[in-house]
């Protein structure tokens, strides 16, 4: 069973920077696409960010591009997140999800298997 689990959140002033890591359990990062979301409440889960199996693409959404990259070390299974320039609508539960079935950069959450339980992330104006 693939295990996910997302740290780094907190509360940040607007203009400040999180990281946000992802811990998988055996060789999933390896071997999968990775992918960020969010969800703020009331509002559905939508996607942050996305990196290719192989590493060679990555995708964002609209609103965080030149503010966040999405970085993956594969030697300690881990995902990262690096949030630059943060807004109070960036704040939000932030999950990381795992797609071993396809290899490529999706928004689509229906194309990622398995998920954490996410990371709050709070933002102060």
């Amino acid at each position: 069973q693939v295990q996910l689990v997302e740290s780094g959140g907190g509360l940040v002033q607007a203009g400040g920077s999180l990281r946000l890591s992802c811990a998988a359990s055996g060789r999933t990062v390896s071997k999968s696409a990775m992918g960020w979301f969010r969800q703020a409440p009331g509002k559905e889960r939508e996607f942050v960010a996305a990196i290719s199996r192989g590493s060679s693409n990555t995708n964002y959404q609209d609103s965080v591009k030149g503010r966040f990259t999405i970085s993956r070390d594969n030697a300690n299974n881990t995902v990262y997140l690096q949030m630059n320039s943060l807004k109070p609508e960036d704040a939000a539960v932030y999950y990381c999800a795992a797609s071993p079935r396809f290899g490529l950069a999706r928004n689509d959450r229906n194309f990622y298997d398995y998920w954490g339980r996410g990371t709050q992330v709070t933002v102060s104006s």
